[in-house]
């Protein structure tokens, strides 16, 4: 039973990566503009597609999709920012319903082109198992786990070393304060929104290649990153990433220990329970917590 629990850990982990790649972007839009971009899922779920094309077309590893993922990711991205961008009034309310329009739009897109299929990396070295002692995973999983550290790593660094990250932080604290330091919010909202392509279109490849994927899995990832931003409080790359851990973790245990009916009961549940004892998240500033 030990062991079992110990792969569950594991396995959480390696998935609560990904999780954290997915949240990362959501966050950082919500961040600069306190929009909740619901679009976001179905941009991980296209990204995803163009990587199950490239690999059943050429017969290639599904990494070799990620140049193309970007520029289309990204592209529907920075169109998602010029629309919402446009609102003038009730703007938190208007483009929720606004970019929950647009990820409706991207899933029957998908299922125009793709169909209603489901879809799994056929590539063999991602589908290679690694071993560690008693912990079994495949090396996709452990690839884009990595990869995910990585990834935090460097956006942290690009938010609190460079000009542009240091913008966002600023555009995010103050709005006003920031045009009246040169900044230009539109245009570090729209490297924002860039920015959450570039980790969308990563997290596509890492699911394609890790796991299945259907059309209506787009709405199941905006929830789980909007659970892990509510876990985490907003601002936090670290928190993120640790939030990300504990959601995964959550699933992981829960399918084994009781059933996999109960994989996103349990995820909500954390995120109810979360969100009654500390509003502002569990990494989010004491000072704010309800």
């Amino acid at each position: 039973m030990s062991e079992l629990i110990l792969q569950s850990l594991y396995s959480g982990m390696l998935v609560g990566g990904v999780y954290a790649l997915i949240a990362l972007g959501l966050t950082l839009a919500f961040g600069t503009m306190r929009i909740i971009n619901l679009a976001h899922g179905e941009l991980v779920l296209l990204a995803a597609y163009i990587g199950y094309t490239v690999e059943s077309r050429f017969g290639v590893n599904p990494m070799l999709a990620l140049p193309i993922a970007l520029i289309v990711v990204c592209c529907c991205s920075a169109i998602v920012y010029f629309l919402v961008s446009r609102i003038q009034r009730n703007r938190e309310l208007n483009s929720l319903m606004l970019t929950f329009a647009l990820g409706t739009i991207i899933t029957n897109g998908v299922l125009l082109i793709w169909k209603s299929d489901i879809h799994s990396t056929a590539n063999a070295g991602m589908q290679d198992a690694v071993q560690f002692g008693d912990l079994f995973s495949m090396f996709s999983e452990l690839l884009f786990f990595v990869a995910s550290l990585g990834v935090a790593a460097v956006l942290g660094w690009w938010l609190s070393r460079s000009w542009y990250g240091r913008a966002v932080r600023a555009v995010s604290s103050n709005r006003d304060a920031a045009k009246l330091m040169g900044i230009n919010p539109s245009k570090v909202e729209l490297v924002s929104f860039l920015v959450a392509g570039v980790l969308a279109s990563v997290a596509g490849i890492a699911i394609f290649s890790s796991g299945v994927i259907s059309p209506p899995l787009g709405h199941s990832l905006t929830v789980k990153a909007f659970i892990i931003t509510v876990l985490a409080g907003v601002g936090s790359v670290p928190g993120v990433v640790l939030a990300a851990f504990l959601l995964g973790i959550t699933e992981a245990l829960t399918v084994t220990l009781a059933s996999s009916a109960l994989q996103e009961l349990a995820g909500m549940l954390l995120f109810l329970i979360v969100l009654f004892i500390l509003p502002n998240g569990l990494f989010g500033a004491k000072k704010r917590r309800g």
